[in-house]
């Protein structure tokens, strides 16, 4: 049986005459590599998390709508119902004002054969520079979570990672003193006593 109770999860740490002063090393060092691949995993996670959230809050405060006009015809000819029901949009030149008064251009997605003078909604930073919409609170959360989740992982490989390595060094230390020591003893090991 694979689970013994209490003494399988601590064998580590078990007094044990065969147990060497390595195999305890090895214990504590397996233990703070688990501790610190779980404080860095969550503590990074949790940090880019609110980082994200943060950002993506301050674009919703930000960022404004504005109302752009068509500055020369859209090409194609689609006429209006049928590219809404479509969703086909084309580049369209448009120009709008900032919140301090002046004049910008540039080039967003509009509906096929806008006449110029069309009216347009556009987003905006605060210098009045084209972005795009911001994600509302729902998606802010789920791209925040999701983000959060990959950093934390990331994160967490590393102390993981050096853990698995230094765990390696040790073996391969334990082994090189196993064999130092066959070689003393095997020698001895098929004669009779007498």
């Amino acid at each position: 049986m694979a689970f013994r109770g209490p003494k399988a999860w601590l064998w580590r740490w078990r007094r044990n005459p065969l147990k060497r002063r390595i195999d305890a090393v090895e214990a504590w060092v397996v233990l703070g590599a688990w501790m610190a691949t779980l404080a860095a995993g969550v503590l990074a996670g949790l940090l880019a998390t609110g980082s994200v959230e943060d950002g993506l809050a301050r674009e919703r405060a930000e960022w404004r709508q504005v109302v752009a006009l068509v500055t020369q015809k859209a090409p194609g000819t689609a006429s209006a119902h049928a590219a809404r029901s479509s969703g086909e949009q084309v580049w369209g030149k448009v120009r709008w004002t900032a919140p301090d008064g002046t004049g910008h251009t540039g080039q967003v997605r509009v509906d096929p054969g806008s006449a110029r003078g069309t009216a347009v909604s556009v987003w905006t930073d605060p210098h009045g520079e084209l972005v795009t919409q911001p994600p509302t609170v729902s998606q802010a959360r789920l791209r925040a979570s999701l983000i959060g989740v990959l950093v934390g992982l990331s994160a967490a490989a590393v102390p993981f990672v050096g853990g698995r390595v230094l765990c390696g060094r040790i073996e391969r230390r334990r082994l090189a003193q196993w064999d130092t020591e066959w070689a003393r003893f095997g020698p001895h090991w098929g004669r009779k006593t007498s």
